[in-house]
């Protein structure tokens, strides 16, 4: 159970890293779109923010694959 959360976690990261980072989707960003006109926040911090969510996807999906992958010796039965 707690694999298949943190691969739907991972999932929902990577892909608003993905939109953020690469398709310049900066109004995923909350109140991203009114500092920048106030020229509180910058391109630079929007970009940052979505590499941080691609890690953080990449790692939470990494760990849930290991998890459902791995065999756990408590999962089985005797």
């Amino acid at each position: 159970m707690l694999a298949v959360i943190l691969l739907m976690t991972g999932a929902a990261f990577l892909i608003m890293g993905a939109f953020i980072f690469f398709g310049k989707r900066y109004s995923l960003i909350n109140g991203f779109d009114a500092d920048l006109k106030a020229h509180r926040r910058d391109e630079k911090y929007a970009r940052r923010v979505g590499i941080a969510e691609l890690a953080v996807g990449t790692v939470l999906t990494a760990v849930g694959a290991v998890l459902i992958f791995c065999d756990h010796p408590a999962d089985t039965q005797k």
